[in-house]
């Protein structure tokens, strides 16, 4: 069995799939399965595929469901999850396994997801105090200063412990996309799991392009699932006071220190 399955979910990618899946081709690591879940793509894109197992799903099951159908299938030790808009550098899997291996109490780690300008994407993830997950050092250019007390892994590029996820159940489908990660990572802590923040696993992320990163329905999606996660993790105390924050976020949002959250 395969010590590694990197799953990659797509959806009419048909323009980011080959280049994605090339950065697997070219890994220095390379005892791993490359898993892609098709979510009712119509435009071929999953077609003639190879050195990678296909599944075919008859409609459009988000993230969180396509996820899960490919960690159902996986042979691997370790779950990687890559976005088929992300390229990962050569050295991606070899270095997160390496962590894993070293600190077998780890239950997810989180990659450096750069943008094309050099900028962090994502540095490991947080939650706000209103429910909604942050990816830390968005738009800066380097990570000083993160502490990694409780993070977990962007969805765009995370990589978790079979076991952990064995024992703490896959992806809540009802957030289809968005925050679907942040819901995963605040149970793998309350079961707890730690996750380090590895920055010599780089990802390159060209971000949003399964949907516009301003778009409407993309803000519903995140505000619907913000209020869904907080329900199923929050204390009472927490979202009687979630508005403020929420406030202030949306103040930061429009005065452009933070842009949209959602980590895909």
């Amino acid at each position: 069995m395969p010590t590694v399955s990197v799953i990659i979910v797509n959806w009419n990618g048909k323009n980011l799939l080959p280049d994605c899946l090339a950065s697997l081709r070219g890994q220095t690591f390379r005892d791993f399965e490359t898993i892609v879940v098709d979510n009712g793509s119509t435009d071929g894109s999953a077609d003639d595929l190879k050195d990678c197992f296909v599944i075919r799903l008859p409609k459009n099951r988000g993230f969180a469901g396509g996820n899960n159908e490919g960690i159902c299938a996986a042979q691997g030790k370790y779950i990687a999850l890559l976005n088929n808009d992300a390229r990962a550098n050569r050295f991606w899997l070899e270095e997160l396994v390496r962590v894993a291996e070293a600190h077998p109490h780890v239950g997810m780690i989180a990659s450096k997801v750069l943008r094309p300008d050099g900028k962090i994407d994502s540095a490991g993830c947080t939650v706000f105090p209103d429910g909604n997950g942050m990816c830390r050092g968005r738009g800066n250019r380097w990570e000083q200063g993160m502490s990694d007390d409780n993070i977990f892994p962007s969805g765009c590029a995370a990589f978790y412990r079979r076991s952990m996820l064995d024992h703490i159940g896959l992806f809540d489908e009802r957030f289809f996309m968005y925050n679907e990660d942040t819901d995963l990572g605040l149970r793998a802590q309350k079961a707890g799991y730690k996750c380090l923040y590895v920055p010599t696993a780089v990802v390159m992320h060209l971000y949003s392009q399964s949907s516009s990163a301003y778009s409407l329905k993309k803000l519903f999606r995140v505000e619907r699932n913000r209020v869904l996660l907080m329900l199923k993790n929050f204390s009472f105390e927490q979202i009687f006071f979630s508005p403020i924050f929420t406030f202030i976020r949306y103040v930061n949002l429009l005065r452009g220190s933070h842009e949209p959250a959602g980590t895909i």
